[in-house]
């Protein structure tokens, strides 16, 4: 119970920090204080030109009613209870974008399918083709197995991982996450519709014949999971879906990986587990005849790759993003110790080795929510600002800096 009593108490304290104003004077106010960054200014040009063309080959749906996806996201950016979200997602946006309008370049201008290549590399790398060995022996139970993390936790989880992160992390880890895991994906996407390769699937029911774009996805080994449930809803889902042969790189075992970095930074003390997830879904991809070895291998690097290039200097050490306390932010720990000193009450407490006051000696006026990060060990001195409260609500301590434009206090 102390474990959802610790995630409430974190959520609640999370929902008083958001953004709740609708007045886009407020935001107008931000922007034109705003001095973005050089890189900055390159990733929302490459952004914009990206989703410039692919709303210019999009026919579903048709012209003008298309014009409304641009209108309603430039509409969030200048409403302060929309923008602290959606200005973090814009990667994750570009990515969707990207997947959905993919199906709509015409096919002349397509590149050829590469059928044999990724088994023939995969043979040469590793000796055998190690996704035709993992799928020689199928039963319910693996298929259950590995219908979870593939099936269902690849959609799934990374709204709780953000949702996490949000609550316990510091700002920066929230807009980290959005950045790289959307870059990451958005890469693969761009990289499948350069680079199309068929993937195993493809060669159990068609052998190494030529591939076209008028062959229909097919969901290889969820078909089984399908059958189980008495359903048909991953055939239809992968039957209609836009990216066919996008066996390479593998964006499962690529957000998989992207994921456990993540959980393990921040979380480091259940990286076991973390792991453990990404390693039972790197073989589900394979046993479910969606990849090869090599696609999975080749989707984890890029995982890593976005992963350590983006991270922010400040969450270079996983103890970074623990929230402050308030008398640890604003020095009113100092102030506390001396309103107990003057009225005789205070004791010293060898316990703690920063001899740091104890919260529950404070006046009830004083006392400050625990921390929201108990999976984390504290490391190294407190390190406190030197800057009061009343200082700190003048100056605007908690409003972005000038090369965020986040505009909000979602962390």
């Amino acid at each position: 119970m102390s474990v959802f009593r610790t995630i409430w108490t974190a959520f609640t304290a999370a929902v008083g920090r958001l953004e709740t104003s609708c007045s886009p004077k407020v935001q107008i106010a931000r922007l034109r204080h705003w001095q973005p960054t050089w890189q900055q200014i390159a990733s929302y040009s490459f952004q914009a030109i990206l989703a410039t063309f692919w709303l210019y080959l999009m026919t579903a749906p048709p012209f003008p009613y298309k014009l409304a996806i641009p209108l309603l996201y430039i509409t969030t950016l200048f409403l302060p209870v929309t923008a602290q979200f959606f200005i973090p997602a814009t990667p994750i946006f570009s990515y969707l974008l990207s997947f959905y309008s993919s199906r709509f370049i015409p096919n002349e201008y397509r590149p050829t399918i590469h059928v044999a290549l990724l088994p023939t590399l995969e043979t040469v790398l590793y000796g055998a083709n190690i996704s035709d060995l993992l799928t020689r022996y199928t039963f319910t139970v693996l298929d259950l197995i590995a219908w979870i993390p593939y099936g269902v936790g690849h959609f799934t989880a990374p709204f709780f991982i953000a949702f996490f992160i949000w609550i316990f992390a510091q700002r920066p880890a929230l807009r980290f996450f959005a950045t790289a895991f959307g870059f990451m994906n958005l890469t693969g996407v761009l990289i499948q519709t350069v680079f199309p390769c068929a993937p195993p699937w493809y060669e159990l029911i068609y052998g190494l014949t030529p591939a076209d774009y008028s062959i229909p996805g097919h969901p290889a080994g969820l078909s089984r999971i399908d059958a189980i449930f008495h359903s048909n809803g991953y055939a239809k889902t992968f039957g209609a879906s836009p990216v066919v042969f996008g066996a390479f790189p593998s964006l499962h075992g690529g957000s998989a990986t992207m994921e456990a970095l993540f959980l393990s930074h921040f979380f480091p003390k259940y990286r076991a587990i973390f792991w453990g997830y990404a390693v039972v879904l790197y073989w589900a991809t394979m046993y479910l005849t969606h990849h090869y070895l090599i696609d999975v291998v080749a989707g984890a690097c890029m995982s890593v790759v976005f992963f350590y290039a983006l991270m922010p200097e400040e969450l270079r050490e996983p103890t970074d993003t623990m929230p402050k306390q308030n008398y640890e932010r604003y020095d009113l720990e100092a102030a506390a110790r001396r309103r107990e000193i003057r009225a005789g009450t205070w004791t010293e407490h060898p316990e703690d080795d920063d001899d740091a006051l104890s919260v529950h000696s404070l006046p009830e006026d004083d006392r400050t929510p625990n921390s929201a990060m108990p999976f984390i060990p504290r490391r190294g001195p407190v390190r406190a600002h030197r800057q009061t409260a009343s200082i700190a609500s003048l100056s605007g301590t908690n409003q972005p800096t000038d090369g965020d434009l986040t505009l909000g206090p979602v962390r």
